[in-house]
């Protein structure tokens, strides 16, 4: 049975360290390690080692350059939000940026995004993760490595493959409540037509945007994973990476038939605003035209001449009116007769 230890720390200790695991060649397991055994382990470069960082704990943070010694340029990227997902190589790393997306539950609208990013360094025997908001993906890798250890023996780049994995399993109940958002709106659009149904097909297709251009990028960084030679992944365990490369390239084919969707839902929304205009110019346009005859027999009628039909014929006034209602119905009876009514 393999054995787990955990060296003795104090809380404060405890709240500056990382989140760390190691697995000695002998195959024991070390939770939670020291700045000080970090460095004595990657001199040793031997074992796997694995490093979770919070970006906002300032002491967690300084590791990446006190101990770990990376670049500073991808430190930097580390304490920027807007770093865009791409792949990176130095000297004893490989630097790779992904993005964590999920439904912003903190605002009222529905299609609202927040994303926040995932950093990974990955080493000869070194994985270090870094994040700003807890990440979900690192917490069930985690789990899964203490209950497991061995799985740690298979390399540091299969625990990053485990965490991509997770984290780009976690795009697809997106892509599918994205799905059953454009299912609704369509609904609503045949049931009952709403003016401000436009504003959410417009949020819609913003969210759906908004995942294309993130998932897209992750697509080409796992494009290179699998296919590119890499000092630090072997050629056996890229065929893991292909398997996440196959899922990205299913959820951007997904996010482009939304989009399809969206845009036919737009489409349909303005031919009905069109259909709905052009109603009510027709309805306009019967009634000027059965008016127009009237107002021009009152027209007439209301000339200053002394001498015109009717103008001193005791039924002359009800002459008139009758004589405007026969032409309406004339009007009438023309516009059913060719079909305009």
């Amino acid at each position: 049975m393999t054995a787990t230890t955990t060296p003795a720390q104090s809380p404060q200790a405890s709240r500056n360290w990382p989140i760390s695991l190691y697995r000695r060649p002998d195959g024991t397991l070390e939770q939670d390690i020291s700045p000080t055994r970090i460095r004595e382990i990657l001199q040793s470069g031997e074992g796997a080692l694995w490093v979770d960082i919070d970006s906002t704990n300032m002491h967690q943070h300084a590791l990446l350059e006190k101990v770990f010694q990376f670049h500073p340029l991808s430190i930097e990227d580390t304490l920027s939000p807007g770093s865009r997902v791409k792949y990176e190589e130095y000297d004893r790393y490989i630097f790779v940026v992904m993005a964590v997306i999920r439904f912003d539950e903190g605002t009222p609208e529905p299609y609202d995004l927040a994303t926040s990013n995932l950093y990974f360094f990955l080493g000869k025997n070194f994985l270090v993760t870094v994040h700003g908001l807890s990440s979900k993906s690192c917490a069930l890798a985690r789990e899964r490595l203490v209950r497991n250890p061995e799985l740690m023996a298979r390399g540091v780049e299969m625990t990053m493959h485990n965490i991509i994995d997770q984290s780009v399993d976690a795009y697809f109940p997106l892509v599918e409540e994205l799905n059953v958002m454009v299912d609704g709106l369509e609904e609503r659009l045949f049931e009952k037509f709403d003016e401000l149904l436009i504003h959410e097909i417009f949020k819609a297709k913003r969210a759906a945007f908004s995942l294309r251009r993130h998932v897209g990028p992750l697509r080409e960084v796992l494009n290179i994973l699998t296919n590119r030679p890499c000092a630090y992944i072997r050629h056996e365990t890229q065929l893991y990476y292909r398997d996440i490369y196959d899922h990205t390239i299913r959820i951007v084919e997904s996010m482009d038939t939304v989009r399809d969707l969206l845009a036919g839902v737009l489409e349909t929304y303005l031919s009905q605003t069109s259909n709905r205009m052009n109603k009510v110019m027709k309805q306009l346009s019967i009634v000027a035209t059965i008016a127009l005859p009237l107002i021009v027999i009152g027209g007439i009628y209301g000339m200053n001449f002394s001498q015109m039909p009717l103008t001193h014929n005791p039924y002359g006034f009800v002459i008139a009116l009758a004589s405007m209602v026969i032409v309406s119905g004339v009007i009438l009876w023309w516009l059913k007769k060719n079909r305009w009514l």
